[in-house]
């Protein structure tokens, strides 16, 4: 997972060129650990961060304004920060190119499918996925090597805090303390080992919704089976919009999770339109 400066693929076997030469990734979680770890042996960690993006011109500048200040703080490698564009008619694909972003295109309407083509094109060790109507936090890239660096995480999430409350919101937030706490399957930014990514196949396209769920279960596994633990990072929550909750009132979460079951229950071709309407064509 971590790289000399100036590493060189036929060097591998030159004396201190790798971690087996005399350098031990630090036991405990602490980000002062990881990072001193990285500065001692001059190894170089390279990030990827993949935003899939369906017309997104409105939310990510300010998704990227984060980023630019958690890869200036990033001091131990490089960021490397990929927008996967599903078809927008906006401005997204250009907004991305301008600031720097690596742009590639996926046309295959599945969110799944999206993180995924976003996944495939990234050189990073450690890979990473955002949407694109959150804005991170600025020690998230540190706080992501620290944890992975422990050697005691599979992986996990950073958790995210909403960008406003209500009575509703706050009800909302609190049904979905049992997935957090006991579980450990949260929002934010999703983060991973490249390596693990491959493994599990990446997300599961045949799934319409919910497969950021089920790839946070997945990981769970994969960790369990080498007594590693799926963590919440919650020193860097990210923010989330609630553009849902905006455009459907405080209260939808419950009125939809009824409207979802009712249309399941009812017909497949009424559940494919109401995951459609809901998750595939927002009002922007």
């Amino acid at each position: 997972m971590l790289r000399r400066k100036g590493y060189n693929e036929h060097a591998e076997g030159s004396a201190g060129s790798s971690p087996s030469a005399g350098a031990e990734i630090p036991r405990h979680y602490s980000e002062r650990n990881a990072c001193t770890w990285c500065e001692r042996y001059n190894f170089l960690v390279k990030l990827s961060l993949v935003i899939p993006a369906y017309n997104e011109a409105e939310y990510l500048p300010r998704l990227l304004d984060s980023v630019d200040i958690a890869a200036r703080n990033y001091v131990h490698g490089e960021v490397e920060v990929i927008v996967a564009d599903n078809g927008s008619r906006d401005a997204t694909a250009e907004i991305a190119l301008a600031r720097k972003c690596r742009v590639v295109r996926v046309e295959k309407r599945i969110i799944a499918a999206v993180r995924n083509g976003g996944a495939a094109v990234a050189s990073g060790e450690i890979l990473c996925f955002v949407d694109a109507d959150m804005r991170i936090h600025p020690q998230t890239f540190d706080v992501i090597l620290a944890t992975l660096s422990s050697g005691r995480y599979v992986g996990g999430t950073t958790g995210a805090t909403p960008e406003r409350w209500s009575f509703g919101i706050a009800v909302s937030w609190a049904a979905l303390l049992p997935l957090q706490h006991l579980l450990r399957i949260d929002t934010g930014v999703v983060f991973c080992r490249r390596q693990d990514f491959l493994e599990m196949r990446g997300y599961d396209e045949t799934m319409a919704f919910a497969e950021d769920i089920r790839f946070l279960w997945d990981l769970r596994r994969l960790g369990r089976a080498r007594t590693q633990r799926l963590i919440r990072a919650t020193s860097a929550r990210a923010v989330v919009s609630l553009r849902k909750f905006d455009e459907y009132g405080d209260w939808h979460y419950f009125t939809m999770i009824g409207s979802l079951a009712l249309s399941a229950m009812s017909s497949s071709h009424r559940f494919s339109e109401f995951v459609d309407r809901y998750w595939y064509n927002p009002n922007r």
